[in-house]
């Protein structure tokens, strides 16, 4: 139990070392997404001395040949431990099965069939490989690598020979659940017979749907994919200028073998390689321009894909940038509308405190001119009603334009009484209709027309800054009559000048009491307001 549990300790800290991701198993074609050769994973010291799993076989696993391209370097000392390697996408459509790597040599093609088949066997044995998220991996019955070299004298075998010992082996025991790993399939012999052989194998394999990946230099074998059903082209990005591999994996597209290039860069005479240029036939020659042309054409599309990328994130960005300026200043309007908001709610406080001040001072004023018994007395009650109206006047200046100050100080719609004329008031029978002089003009004393004041108002379909001051207005003119009462029809509807009425009604001191009138009078639609005495 001990040893079982360490082992599940061990592949999990492998998965965490690798960062890899438990991939789908046989749930549709391979699809290998940032997959890494395990050997190039930067990792613990302990993981890589471990030995190379390429070097021994296992069950349901056949290998022929020696140990060609190691997987610690691939030409360019590149590939140790701890660098950085390229992490290569390979995903098959469901009518693909072969894979036909080409490129020149150093580029990486068989550390990529290496890696595959590495992957594979890793998952079937339940170890996460170095696999990125949304990869997929059919399970295989067993896989089949011809890798590399294998000559014997002894045996009469040469490096050809051992080839066609091993693709007899694989044509025989291969099914459509294998794998097959072909490394420079039809090397070791004459380039035209060794294509022809090499691309009736790899037909063969595709018929049987046969997982296989192959490399391969052979230029006959670059055209396969076009009149094959089933195979595709891949290769190993290779920079022309530099001559310097970048391992990139790009599929669809065959890749040059760079062989004269390459010897032209070792330092081979010149007058050789001239020589080697005329010699390689025109086909060839044909075939290497178009696929300079196609790597051209394909780097810069890559380039103007980076650059729309880029172009991409920057808007991004700035959208981004542009929708946090505009959620800012909505949330400012909405602090400045909150603002107004209680601003104009204060302000309306403060106004209507400011009126029924005003009021209380003036019928103070009017009460002590109305019980006045001599010119002496009714003189300094005007000059206090004066008063008060000067003193309101500003306060209430910009309520409301019915409420502006009128002449001298006065308000608007009202004229000094004499004593005689407030005495013949007061004589006046309680029932008669109470008649109150309004102004017509600036002289004081003259005479002017009178307004009846009414024992009715109508405030139906007026708005709430509508209603008040019709209310106040009318109250004003109710208690300067000297009406015993006032009927204040606003209607039942949604209840809220209802709800006005009773507040100012409530806060008016010269309002005895108030209540709604009875059912046959207009029920909760009229509030009847009586004044005190």
């Amino acid at each position: 139990m001990c040893i079982a549990f360490d082992d599940l300790c061990a592949r999990a800290r492998y998965a965490v070392e690798v960062n890899g991701f438990a991939p789908a198993i046989g749930a549709g074609p391979l699809a290998i997404r940032n997959g890494r050769h395990p050997l190039l994973v930067p990792s613990s010291p302990a993981l890589v001395s471990s030995p190379s799993p390429e070097g021994r076989g296992g069950q349901g696993v056949r290998t022929h040949g020696t140990e060609r391209g190691s997987v610690r370097t691939d030409g360019t000392n590149r590939g140790s431990a701890g660098e950085d390697a390229v992490p290569f996408d390979l995903v098959l459509a469901p009518d693909e099965v072969t894979i036909l790597v080409s490129g020149p040599n150093t580029g990486g093609k068989t550390v990529l069939i290496k890696a595959v088949g590495l992957l594979c066997l890793m998952a079937q044995s339940g170890i996460i490989p170095p696999l990125g998220p949304q990869s997929t991996l059919p399970v295989f019955d067993a896989v089949f690598a011809d890798i590399g070299d294998r000559q014997s004298i002894a045996a009469s075998l040469s490096t050809f020979s051992a080839h066609v010992a091993a693709l007899r082996d694989i044509l025989e025991h291969a099914t459509a659940g294998s794998l097959v790993l072909l490394d420079e399939i039809g090397s070791g012999t004459d380039p035209a017979e060794g294509g022809a052989l090499a691309a009736a194998v790899l037909r063969t394999l595709t018929r049987r749907r046969v997982v296989t990946l192959a490399t391969t230099h052979l230029g006959a074998l670059k055209q396969l994919a076009a009149q094959t059903v089933g195979i595709v082209n891949a290769s190993l990005q290779f920079e022309a200028e530099t001559l310097t591999p970048t391992y990139r994996l790009l599929k669809g597209v065959p890749g040059r073998s760079y062989g004269l290039a390459i010897a032209r860069r070792l330092g081979l005479p010149p007058d050789v390689l001239d020589l080697a240029e005329r010699a390689v036939p025109d086909a060839e020659r044909a075939l290497e321009a178009l696929l300079a042309t196609v790597e051209a054409r394909a780097r810069e599309l890559e380039a103007k894909q980076r650059e729309l990328a880029e172009r991409d994130t920057a808007l991004r960005e700035d959208a981004a940038r542009v929708d946090a300026r505009a959620e800012d200043l909505a949330r400012r309007e909405r602090e400045v509308t909150t603002r107004a908001q209680a601003l104009e709610r204060e302000a309306r406080e403060q106004t209507r405190a400011y009126l029924l001040e005003a009021r209380r001072k003036v019928e103070d004023a009017l009460g002590r001119a109305r019980a006045a018994v001599d010119e002496a007395t009714a003189r300094e009650a005007r000059r206090l009603l004066e008063q008060a109206i000067e003193e309101t006047t500003g306060e209430t200046a910009g309520d409301k334009a019915g409420d502006k100050a009128g002449e001298g100080g006065k308000g608007k719609g009202e004229r000094w009484l004499s004593l005689e004329e407030l005495r013949r008031l007061k004589q006046e029978p309680s029932d008669a209709p109470r008649r109150v002089p309004r102004p017509a003009g600036p002289a004081r004393g003259a005479e002017r027309p009178t307004a009846t004041a009414a024992s009715e108002i109508s405030l139906r379909g007026l708005r709430l800054d509508e209603a008040e001051p019709v209310l106040v207005r009318a109250l004003d003119d109710a208690v300067a009559a000297d009406l015993p009462y006032l009927r204040v029809i606003h209607g039942k509807g949604t209840g809220a000048v209802r709800k006005l009425v009773h507040e100012i009604l409530s806060a008016d001191p010269r309002v005895k009491r108030f209540g709604f009138a009875p059912a046959n009078q207009g029920g909760h639609g009229v509030t009847i307001v009586e004044f005190t005495a």
